[in-house]
């Protein structure tokens, strides 16, 4: 079968997102039954970390035991690739002694220089420019709570940053719309998000305006991972981009309010909204779990039935 990597959210079309999601289902029913399911039984999944992490390494090592294989933790710090050892040598052994590779860092860059010289899948646990784990995630969980994502609105709220330019390229394979409100300065880059067109994302400089009629809102921290130096400048240009009770209200009445996590309540996100009754977080969070299962499983034995 032919190598497929995850890198980036427009990787897989729309069709195999749609297996993946009915897999996703399938895969976290019998978990939720203790229904025992190993089909990677004796396969090795490798995770490389350079950036720090709780959800993402939780995920794929529980996610890969449960389905009977194995996860081996490497962090850059500890082996060769943090002494300047080649991503391309790298890949070549790393590959050579495990079924699938994982990797979360900083420039995309990086995983496509080991993509391309590896014998196995690679998986983007995250970069700085995309996320697709956590956005796969994030789709199951409003699918499996509100039906297809088809033809909705995601309202984006805060920095263009990893997780909003992969939510934009969802928005084009599977056919959403997604409004995007971020402070001067911190506008989408169509480029560096990798979008075909702008049929899909419209901007809009008052978060209320983005936030009318959303079926979804969601969000993330003012100052990611790499940007820590900017904190206090980010405080202060995204004063007025905290989603909170007026914001959703703008929403749809049953619209959903999603987080990646980490969340810094009274920044980004009120207290009263992300542990209000519209939050689904922690469905999404457990989601990533599951989906991550789907990923792997499809990445290393393809379709499957039952």
């Amino acid at each position: 079968m032919e190598i497929k990597h995850f890198l980036q959210f427009k990787d897989l079309t729309s069709e195999e997102f749609e297996y993946l999601f009915e897999r996703t289902r399938e895969i976290k029913s019998r978990f939720k039954s203790y229904q025992q399911y190993w089909p990677l039984v004796d396969r090795t999944l490798v995770m490389i970390f350079e950036k720090a992490s709780t959800r993402t390494r939780l995920s794929f090592e529980a996610g890969m035991q449960q389905l009977g294989g194995s996860a081996i933790y490497l962090n850059t710090r500890d082996s060769q690739l943090g002494r300047g050892e080649p991503v391309e040598d790298a890949a070549q052994v790393i590959s050579r002694m495990s079924d699938l590779v994982m990797i979360r860092t900083f420039e995309q860059d990086i995983i496509e220089r080991f993509a391309a010289n590896s014998r196995v899948p690679v998986i983007n646990g995250l970069t700085n420019e995309y996320h697709p784990c956590q956005i796969l995630a994030d789709i199951y969980t409003y699918i499996e709570h509100r039906g297809s994502i088809k033809g909705k609105t995601v309202a984006w709220i805060g920095d263009s940053n990893n997780v909003c330019n992969t939510w934009l390229q969802a928005a084009e394979v599977l056919d959403f719309n997604v409004h995007v409100s971020t402070p001067p300065g911190y506008e989408v880059e169509p480029e560096r998000a990798g979008l075909y067109g702008t049929d899909h994302y419209e901007e809009f400089p008052d978060p209320m305006d983005a936030c009318r009629d959303a079926d979804l809102v969601t969000t993330d921290v003012w100052t990611s991972m790499g940007f820590e130096a900017e904190n206090e400048e980010r405080l202060r240009d995204f004063e007025h981009w905290q989603v909170d009770a007026e914001m959703m209200a703008q929403a749809k009445p049953d619209a959903l309010f999603m987080h990646c996590l980490p969340a810094h309540r009274g920044e980004e996100v009120a207290a009263e909204v992300i542990d209000g009754a519209q939050s689904v977080v922690w469905d999404e969070a457990e989601n990533r779990l599951h989906a991550q299962k789907a990923l792997m499983e499809y990445l290393l034995l393809g379709k499957i039935s039952g």
